[in-house]
């Protein structure tokens, strides 16, 4: 009996590493008010009032793209764009209809 090369010759690809399904950040991220700002303040718990997050949204230049980004991406948490969930809802259905 002789020995067989494993693996046989001609026939072996190595496989590809999984690509990362992890997004990368948008362009726009780096500019925006939040990222020098405490996350929680974005993130409060259910019934907590969420106007500090919203005040900082309002003086940030990449509103508009954070908002965007939210309905697309279908964050279903948080304050984005200047908008905390229940306000985002309608928008979300827009951009559904839209798509």
């Amino acid at each position: 009996m002789t020995a067989r090369a494993w693996p046989p010759r001609g026939t072996f690809e190595p496989r590809q590493r999984p690509t990362s399904r992890r997004r990368s950040r948008p362009q726009w991220w780096d500019k925006a008010r939040c990222a020098e700002t405490d996350p929680e303040v974005f993130f409060p718990e259910q019934g907590e009032p969420n106007e500090d997050a919203k005040q900082i949204c309002r003086g940030c230049e990449v509103r508009a793209e954070c908002l965007a980004w939210a309905l697309r991406n279908h964050i279903e948490f948080g304050v984005w764009g200047g908008l905390s969930e229940t306000e985002r809802r309608p928008g979300r259905r827009a951009v559904q209809v839209a798509a």
